[in-house]
């Protein structure tokens, strides 16, 4: 996790030294990170086509899966709006002019590429070892492509490092998780302390999926695993649909993704004076999976 940390920070910090004082080369770059963005998504696609058979116990893996998803989302998008009432952030996107169809029609290309690359990867042979090296390659490309715009965009260092927005969308994404893995666990008759644990992935999926799945067996496992990909694949179609009126809320939703997966998304969508805010909120959420996790499953015994 420390490794990873550092080569996104390295990746970003690296784009944030390269002056550019061509706007043509600047807009090119702008470009070709959209671009890329298909690509990563085409990439994860075909990793989600390698995952194991999640058959057996079906049925219960998706009631946990439903009752999780919904009860954590809707806790986080009744407190995140407060926040855009409360410290409203103006997006400087011009997708946020289009109309509802069109914002509607980008959401829905970017599940398309996803779509696309698992169906790829379920008729063709896959190595799941070599896209997951490219992906994480081109995902630090995009990091650097947008390290690039952050120099260039007038930004300093202080409102990037030190973003009070970001900050307070962390918090609020803990403490309505937690109340919403409360209720889910409720819902569903399981302990409190595994309600917590299992809200505390805020979208990091994979590493939900392993330390969920490593105490309380693969039918929770596989549940967390699914909640946290749901709530990365139900951001892509959220953030550009409203990230031109409602930013907070949008990159809250993205939850630890913010920080890595849906950044290039966030920044495409709406406009690179998101990005300070979704690098501070992703930075601390992902800090505190492992940490909040782990504590509530060492609590539970």
């Amino acid at each position: 996790m420390v490794s990873g940390m550092v080569l996104i920070f390295a990746a970003l910090i690296a784009g944030y030294l390269v002056p550019i004082t061509k706007k043509s080369l600047l807009d090119s770059i702008i470009k070709n990170t959209s671009r890329l963005v298909y690509i990563i998504l085409a990439l994860m696609g075909l990793s989600l086509s390698a995952l194991d058979n999640l058959s057996e116990n079906l049925q219960l893996i998706v009631q946990y899966t439903v009752v999780f998803f919904l009860c954590i989302g809707v806790c986080n998008l009744v407190c995140l709006p407060l926040l855009d009432k409360c410290f409203p952030v103006h997006s400087d996107s011009k997708q946020n002019k289009l109309p509802l169809v069109s914002m509607a029609i980008e959401s829905a290309k970017l599940v398309l590429v996803v779509a696309g690359g698992l169906v790829i990867g379920l008729f063709f042979p896959v190595n799941i070892h070599i896209v997951e090296s490219i992906s994480q390659w081109i995902l630090l490309l995009l990091l650097f492509l947008i390290g690039i715009q952050l120099r260039n965009s007038g930004l300093t260092l202080k409102q990037i490092i030190l973003n009070k927005q970001g900050m307070l969308i962390a918090a609020v994404i803990v403490i309505s998780s937690m109340v919403g893995g409360i209720v889910a666990s409720q819902i569903l008759g399981i302990s409190v302390l595994k309600g917590l644990a299992m809200s505390s992935g805020f979208g990091w999926y994979s590493l939900s999926g392993i330390l969920i799945g490593g105490a309380y067996g693969p039918i929770f496992g596989g549940a967390s695993f699914l909640v946290e990909l749901m709530r990365e694949l139900f951001a892509l179609i959220l953030i550009p649909l409203i990230i031109g009126t409602r930013p907070l809320t949008a990159i809250g939703y993205a939850g630890a993704t913010a920080l890595d997966f849906t950044l290039p998304v966030i920044q495409t969508t709406g406009g690179v004076r998101c990005v300070p805010i979704a690098i501070v909120s992703g930075f601390i959420l992902s800090l505190l999976v492992p940490v909040l996790m782990l504590f509530f499953i060492s609590l539970a015994g």
